[in-house]
């Protein structure tokens, strides 16, 4: 038996269209979007397929209550309303995840304890016991509390989806995946056009591109944490990985990504390798000044290094002059381009066609577009 539930997509700031985008390609209607997530209705098959698929969104969630909660006792009393028994198994373990902004309740580890509190006395009626073991499948609880309006959803995706399986580590200014798989949807890459990086690093771009150019699922190489939940049939799970497996492509693509780092080029051949594309990259060790270019067209998508120490930021400012002086030779390539600097066109020496705002975990960039 499968149930219809009421699901939330969650996105970084700013990728909220790109998220909308894929949501719809995989047939999901009726999109509510607000400030870094959407919601949406969908079944077992939906949950599956979203943790799967999706390439920009954080985490995927069950709604399970949303409430006005101004006081601890109205959480309290609505937490208690929600059916845990036909949720949890008496052996779970309940982890609960909370967030306060601009509440009267602030006190996380307060919300934290009175939501578990209100889950284990439910859970001790249903079941007829007095003390519950916890020493089974891990349900992570969220209780959020947004301008004195509660949440409490349920997560289904275990580790952060940004989380692919290939990526042990990044280096010192990690690009997360979710974002560089955002940078190429909204550059519109086509396939059979070459596209580059120049500053690849560990290789996110490079990889995610590659991913998006054969077709393979995101979540093919990892587990979710909705896997466990008893209410969800094993088949699904079993479906929904032969299937991804069965849409992956061979594809010709040309995917280049060099850096001035030999260590980074050595793991970013590492991380494709896992990730399973090594045969769609070229990773070379370069200088972004040799970068040189194919003929005809093509795209440039970079996260360029910047850095807090005032040393730091002065030689990230070099590598834009030097990026500006390049790139103004081969007007007929586009390039995207990701910065927290606030004067990255001056330094650049070029004005943007499009920016966008886009938050690389807490950090806020804008994503520069030259067509």
């Amino acid at each position: 038996m499968t149930y219809n539930y009421n699901l939330i997509a969650t996105c970084k700031l700013g990728l909220e269209s790109v998220l909308k985008d894929e949501l719809h390609h995989l047939g999901y209607q009726n999109l509510n979007v607000s400030n870094g997530e959407i919601s949406f209705m969908g079944d077992d098959k939906a949950i599956a397929r979203c943790n799967m698929w999706l390439r920009t969104a954080e985490r995927v969630l069950v709604r399970l209550s949303s409430f006005p909660a101004a006081t601890f006792d109205t959480l309290f009393e609505e937490v208690s309303k929600i059916d845990w028994g036909e949720i949890l198994p008496k052996d779970a373990r309940i982890r609960i995840m909370d967030k306060c902004v601009m509440s009267q309740l602030i006190s996380g580890r307060t919300v934290q304890s009175i939501v578990k509190k209100a889950i284990v006395d439910s859970l001790q009626k249903k079941y007829r016991i007095s003390w519950l073991p916890e020493d089974g499948v891990e349900f992570k609880i969220n209780a959020e509390i947004i301008h004195d309006n509660a949440t409490i959803s349920m997560d289904s995706s275990g580790d952060g989806l940004h989380k692919r399986g290939y990526r042990a580590f990044a280096g010192e200014a990690p690009l997360r995946e979710t974002i560089a798989a955002a940078m190429i949807m909204l550059s519109n890459w086509k396939t059979d056009k070459p596209l580059y990086d120049p500053l690849c690093g560990s290789g996110t771009i490079p990889i995610e591109a590659a991913l998006i150019g054969a077709n393979i699922a995101p979540g093919i190489n990892r587990t979710f944490a909705a896997e466990d939940w008893p209410f969800i049939d094993e088949k699904i799970w079993d479906d929904n990985f032969e299937d991804a497996k069965s849409k992956i492509k061979t594809s010709e693509l040309i995917i280049r990504g060099s850096d001035i780092d030999e260590g980074m080029i050595n793991l970013a051949k590492s991380n494709a390798k896992k990730a399973g594309v090594d045969k769609y990259i070229e990773f070379e060790k370069k200088a972004i000044e040799d970068f040189v270019f194919e003929s005809g067209k093509g795209t440039v998508i970079l996260n360029p290094p910047y850095g807090e120490r005032l040393e730091d930021v002065e030689s990230a400012e070099e590598i834009y002059k030097t990026m500006g002086q390049l790139f103004q030779k081969r007007a007929n390539w586009s390039y995207f381009i990701i910065s927290p600097h606030q004067d990255f066109e001056k330094v650049f020496g070029r004005k943007a066609n499009k920016n966008r705002k886009i938050y690389n975990g807490k950090i806020k960039c804008y994503y520069y577009s030259y067509l």
